[in-house]
């Protein structure tokens, strides 16, 4: 899904950032970054890129906070950027699943590792209304995945939508003993 006009000026305004700072930060002009907002040029995806390195590398007090729980939990759960499925933290509990260090995972879409339980439960989001807020959480059953790797072994799972301080939400997975 492309990035949207709107997400772009309620990133940088919730930044406290002025069209001028953010263009040159992409080495465009400012009439760049207004046409992007109001919907009139579309932004490529190596823009789309950068725009979400910038917005992510900005992120609030409270972001961090909630990445430090994560962190810090005693329970199998890691979070998510919900759109694009990049992994944002994970505890030591969770970690110990995996067969690679956290450096090999973090700021990776982990869809490509999904059991065919959890691929299914993902495209049906949209359909339950969970990119709208009408659903916040879900429970589901997972299947394994086989990979050496990441692997997921079958049991139940919570996912829970959260906001994160630039607006968008982000997934957090939580195995369920």
């Amino acid at each position: 899904m492309p990035i949207q006009g709107s997400t772009i000026r309620r990133m940088r305004r919730l930044r406290n950032m002025k069209q001028e700072h953010l263009a040159e930060l992409l080495s465009v002009n400012q009439a760049t970054v207004s046409r992007w907002e109001r919907g009139i040029l579309p932004v490529t995806a190596a823009q789309a890129r950068r725009l979400e390195d910038i917005f992510a590398s900005t992120s609030s007090s409270a972001d961090a906070a909630l990445k430090r729980l994560v962190e810090d939990s005693r329970r199998k759960v890691h979070l998510i950027c919900d759109r694009t499925h990049r992994l944002l933290a994970a505890s030591h509990a969770r970690q110990s699943e995996w067969r690679l260090p956290l450096s090999a995972f973090l700021g990776k879409p982990l869809l490509s590792y999904a059991s065919d339980e959890i691929a299914a439960a993902d495209r049906d989001l949209v359909d339950l209304g969970w990119h709208d807020g009408e659903v916040n959480s879900l429970t589901l059953e997972t299947g394994t995945n086989g990979n050496p790797h990441l692997p997921i072994v079958a049991g139940q799972v919570l996912w829970e939508r959260i906001l994160l301080a630039d607006g968008s939400a982000a997934r957090l997975v939580t195995t369920l003993d």
